[in-house]
């Protein structure tokens, strides 16, 4: 995923619960399709942080010698900056770009 592409809000929204529920007919259920959205979206903001992180860590056994690495306070500055997961997941469901389905209804067939 491209967070750099991301247009979601920094800030908290409030959003008309009838657009949240529109999908599913469920407010509970969209809730929680988002929150799953989320916490994908947050596991993957979390892997290629650390990834990246890790390009510049110096392994140094002495603890006095502590350097500030300028390219992980930019890097760990872009990642504060972002949209919370949680802002994304709810702009891609208003979009209509998160895929579900109801598994009880699955396996009722």
């Amino acid at each position: 995923m491209d967070f750099k592409k991301i247009n979601a809000p920094v800030t908290t929204e409030t959003y008309n619960r009838n657009n949240i529920d529109q999908q599913t007919e469920n407010l509970y259920e969209a809730i929680s399709i988002i929150s799953r959205r989320a916490e994908q979206i947050n596991t993957e903001m979390r892997k290629e942080l650390i990834e990246k992180l890790e390009e510049f860590a110096t392994y140094n056994d002495s603890l006095e010698e502590i350097f500030e690495n300028k390219e992980q306070i930019e890097v760990s500055k872009f990642y504060e900056r972002l949209p919370k997961p949680h802002a994304i997941a709810v702009q891609e469901w208003l979009k209509e770009n998160v895929y579900f389905r109801n598994t009880e209804e699955d396996t009722q067939e």
